[in-house]
């Protein structure tokens, strides 16, 4: 067993972070698939780790949670737009929150899902305010923020979740190395239905029609939208594309997540990588009924439909569909809410980044009440239509994961020529976890 000295303090873990710099992350990334404790069964690479799986402490989970999906003040909004009425401030975005990501139209719509074998978790943070977990405390006072994150994280189970390493669940490639012990998984989620409906509204603002080819039609009783104005008949757009536009939006906003990840495992000195070799609705829950119970998703099934559609987690990620609301003409108006309702983004008695915060936020375009029943006609004729909201993809999508683990650097040392681990892996059992 190696010997310990003493323990490293949180700040002495956050200068060790603060130093490293941003181009020796980014040059310095590779994917170190081999931990501790893993084996390739065979061929030219197979290898035993003669070590045991070390998992991560704590403050390194913690830590990558906050780096990969973190809060890191106030967005600044759309600052103009040319649609809608002239001299109000731009509505798209759906919350104020800054993070360390970025998100299309400022919706963020996504929350991390973190499980190892301490358990399984879920952030609940895209609805709060910086305060919240800031409290007046600097970005960048990462320590000072563990706590705070901690109360906002929901425990789905008490240990690791899995799925059977064997295709299809997990890819063939993948079966010797993802989610095993000692490994942390990180799985960002983005409820697609939020992305939808403000995309949606965006391009209804536009003047837009939403048609839909498969059925040869516009999406819903909309003459009397188009007569008074609201939209142009003439200016069309295929719901399916758009569809392709939305989950385009939210795979690359999950992909980021992942990406800040593994940027900050190069810092740290952890090994891992960012993969797609887990099915995903294996990993949400869609074969519950064979005993895979995966992450709990609800699922809504559909005979014209390949594979379930994961709707949310009930009573904490919950879509903006049914069973969490009784039609979509219902959900519009929940999501109109957390706009321009009572504590939304844009109530002026809500905090946000404006130094004169009341009268820029009651300068931002209201929907009008004629312009949520354009909305509510629109989602319901996709739901009635279909099945579902979106149309064609998942109302509930994840595809990429970030995993980290601790580097088997003797694998390497075996079988590569070059420096495939950086000093902070040489350094980081004494750095992390005090061993000499």
């Amino acid at each position: 067993m190696a010997e310990k000295k003493s323990a490293p303090t949180p700040e002495a873990l956050v200068r060790e972070l603060s130093s490293f710099p941003l181009l020796g992350a980014m040059f310095g990334r590779r994917a170190r698939r081999f931990g501790l404790g893993m084996k390739i069964p065979d061929g030219p690479l197979a290898y035993e780790s003669p070590k045991e799986p070390v998992a991560l402490s704590e403050t390194e989970r913690m830590l990558l949670v906050i780096c990969g999906a973190g809060i890191n003040g106030w967005n600044t909004g759309m600052e103009h737009t040319s649609a809608g009425e002239a001299d109000t401030g731009c509505n798209y975005p759906v919350r104020l929150l800054g993070r360390t990501y970025p998100s299309g139209a400022g919706i963020y719509a996504s929350e991390l899902i973190f499980t190892d074998d301490d358990g399984t978790y879920l952030t609940q943070l895209r609805d709060l305010d910086p305060q919240d977990i800031l409290g007046g405390r600097r970005p960048d006072d990462l320590a000072a923020l563990f706590d705070a994150v901690k109360r906002h994280c929901v425990k789905l189970a008490p240990g690791r979740v899995t799925v059977p390493a064997e295709p299809p669940h997990t890819s063939a490639h993948n079966l010797w190395n993802a989610n095993k012990p000692g490994t942390t998984l990180f799985v960002p989620v983005i409820d697609l239905t939020q992305q939808m409906m403000d995309l949606m509204a965006v391009y209804l603002g536009m003047g837009f029609t939403p048609f839909d080819p498969q059925n040869g039609r516009v999406c819903g009783d909309l003459d009397r939208f188009m007569q008074a104005g609201l939209i142009d008949g003439a200016k069309r757009f295929s719901i399916f594309e758009f569809d392709q536009y939305c989950l385009a939006t939210g795979a690359m906003e999950l992909a980021l997540v992942c990406h800040n990840i593994v940027l900050a495992m190069q810092a740290m000195g952890l090994g891992g990588w960012m993969y797609t070799g887990i099915n995903p609705p294996s990993l949400m829950g869609a074969f519950a009924a064979r005993g895979i119970p995966g992450l709990g998703f609800r699922f809504a099934t559909d005979a014209r439909w390949a594979v379930p559609n994961p709707v949310g987690i009930d009573k904490y990620f919950e879509g903006l569909c049914p069973p969490y609301c009784a039609d979509m003409r219902g959900a519009v108006r929940k999501f109109a809410d957390l706009k321009f309702g009572t504590n939304g983004a844009f109530d002026p008695e809500r905090p946000g980044p404006y130094r004169e915060n009341a009268r820029v936020k009651s300068r931002i375009e209201r929907y009008t009440a004629e312009f949520i029943e354009l909305m509510g006609e629109v989602a319901q004729y996709i739901y009635d239509t279909f099945g579902r909201f979106p149309a064609s993809v998942p109302s509930f999508y994840m595809r990429a994961y970030a995993q980290a683990q601790h580097c088997e650097m003797e694998f390497y040392d075996r079988f590569f020529d070059g420096d495939f681990y950086l000093d902070t892996h040489v350094r980081h059992m004494a750095t992390w976890h005090g061993e000499k």
